[in-house]
């Protein structure tokens, strides 16, 4: 299997070299030069796979698709050292449970970090030094979060060997916890950056890093967000997860909804969709900044500005420019790189938006592939928080709320829609995206009291933290890289195990509670 980038000009490049790249030289996103597909037979042995061997054998059996430069022995070896019971709580890893008539909750939050991004972070951590080791290398990873992907990153590379990471996030606009999760670590190897800005100007800064060619190369950048090709294939193997959990026989389909922001996580649906995986709808969930929700009822993909983007009480979807969003465009438009190279190159740049109303392709968004789209603001967090919990006894996060207020009314316009004759629309998987003590205050606010928080993060807000505040360039966060790395080398330093502290020069260490 060979990847080639969304804009058409990066050649056809091996998996392991895009694991540790990231971004494509032109600008792009890699993909995969076609899609593996499961037929019948072949999602039948899948099934089987997942009653009699569990979670990793499935990742390996899908993994094992797109990788053919990492031994199987190996690959299935990570696969099995990843996903545990010790580390995400069960055998079954994402297990399904039943909110109401027809409409199921997937738990993706049990991992180290409490959110969905753990099941693809902690197979990255095992990925990353398996492959430095294996070439003798060391890899600086640049990152951005809007609050998960952080802590998840860090908590999985944190004392890996040969792996620096240096996390930029928009400054003030995690929760408390989100922001003790990650500020508090001190190991060598972990870099908090707190930028003045919003999540897009933190995702703009790793895209300017990581076109700049001679210090990519000079100081062997790579990237963790759903941008990375690797990250997001990790993800494909829970909607196999949750639809081999929700059906009884491969006839049967089923719809997702999930709460999106950057499009990672929706955009690993479609990838599993597009393998032959029996999903109906993937219904894109939205809050206040709805770029995406914009683009599928009408074909416009319209950015915002830093101005313009909401600090909302579902903060890790407070993102107007959705990076993986041009993956899927690409497929959209017959993978014409050149088109896209033209539309996120030129047109995206110099105009703020992409039209694409007027293309018959557009239709196909929905009858094609499956897209549908809703929108939820936090009035309708509070309420979805507060039903839940009234009628289910479940606490929902703020973003899971989005989600489940968004598939609710999915299922209802399609009911209205639907012919009395006709069959029940296919069951409604939500995918949770994290635990509710990580947005502690919109919780208390719906419910009146704190939602429990597991005994090893007690008191994590009171922890003194190690973190760096830079304004929103470029150029400076690629000085602090230079910096840490020029001095480490001097030093002949090396990433510190797990719990080791460090105190950088350039570090802020201050309580939680304070300004920093």
């Amino acid at each position: 299997m060979k990847y080639i980038s969304t804009r058409g000009q990066a050649g056809r490049r091996p998996f392991c070299d895009i694991l540790l790249e990231g971004l494509a030289p032109d600008g792009g996103l890699y993909l995969p030069e076609y899609y593996p597909q499961i037929d019948d037979a072949a999602l039948t042995r899948l099934r089987q796979v997942w009653h009699e061997q569990g979670y990793a054998e499935l990742a390996y059996q899908l993994l094992s698709l797109y990788i053919d430069d990492i031994p199987a022995a190996d690959l299935r070896a990570l696969c099995a050292k990843t996903y545990t019971a010790e580390v995400f709580g069960s055998r079954s890893i994402v297990p399904l449970r039943p909110l109401e008539a027809g409409l199921w909750l997937q738990a993706l939050s049990n991992g180290p970090t409490l959110a969905f991004k753990d099941l693809a972070m902690q197979l990255l951590g095992h990925w990353f030094e398996y492959e430095l080791a294996r070439r003798g290398e060391q890899l600086n990873i640049l990152g951005a979060t809007s609050g998960d992907t952080g802590s998840a990153a860090e908590y999985a590379l944190r004392g890996k060997t040969g792996v620096r990471v240096f996390m930029t996030s928009p400054d003030g606009r995690m929760s408390a916890f989100q922001q003790a999760q990650m500020f508090s670590l001190q190991d060598a190897n972990i870099h908090n950056l707190a930028i003045d800005g919003v999540f897009d100007d933190c995702q703009d800064i790793v895209k300017a890093v990581s076109r700049d060619q001679t210090f990519k190369r000079r100081h062997r950048i790579g990237t963790i967000n759903s941008i990375n090709w690797a990250r997001l294939l990790a993800q494909v193997v829970y909607y196999f997860a949750g639809y081999l959990q929700a059906s009884a026989s491969n006839a049967q389909q089923v719809s997702f909804t999930v709460p999106s922001g950057n499009f990672g996580n929706v955009c690993a649906g479609h990838v599993a969709r597009m393998m032959g995986l029996p999903i109906d709808r993937l219904v894109v969930a939205s809050n206040e900044n709805d770029v995406l929700d914009e683009f599928f009822r009408t074909g416009v993909y319209r950015v915002r500005s830093s101005a313009d983007t909401h600090a909302t009480s579902s903060p890790s979807m407070d993102i107007s420019k959705a990076s993986n969003f041009e993956r899927f465009v690409f497929d959209l438009l017959g993978r014409d790189g050149a088109r896209v190279e033209t539309l996120f190159g030129q047109t995206l740049a110099t105009q703020g938006r992409i039209d694409l109303s007027g293309d018959p392709r557009f239709a196909e968004a929905a009858t094609r592939y499956g897209f549908a789209s809703g929108k939820s603001t936090h009035a309708d967090r509070l309420a979805t928080i507060r039903d839940n919990h009234q009628r289910h006894r479940v606490t929902l996060d703020p973003h899971t709320a989005d989600g489940v207020k968004v598939a609710r009314e999915h299922l209802a316009h399609r009911a209205r829609e639907r012919p009395a004759q006709d069959p029940p629309a296919a069951p409604m998987i939500v995918l949770e995206t994290a635990l509710p003590i990580k947005f502690a205050a919109t919780i208390i606010e719906a419910l009146g009291q704190a939602p429990e928080r597991p005994a090893q993060f007690a008191g994590i807000e009171n922890l003194p933290r190690r973190v760096q505040r830079l304004p929103a360039d470029a150029q400076q966060v690629k000085a602090y890289i230079e910096r840490h790395c020029t001095a480490d080398a001097d030093a002949g330093a090396k990433p510190q195990a797990p719990g080791a502290s460090s105190a950088g020069r350039d570090d802020c260490h201050a309580p939680m509670g304070s300004d920093g």
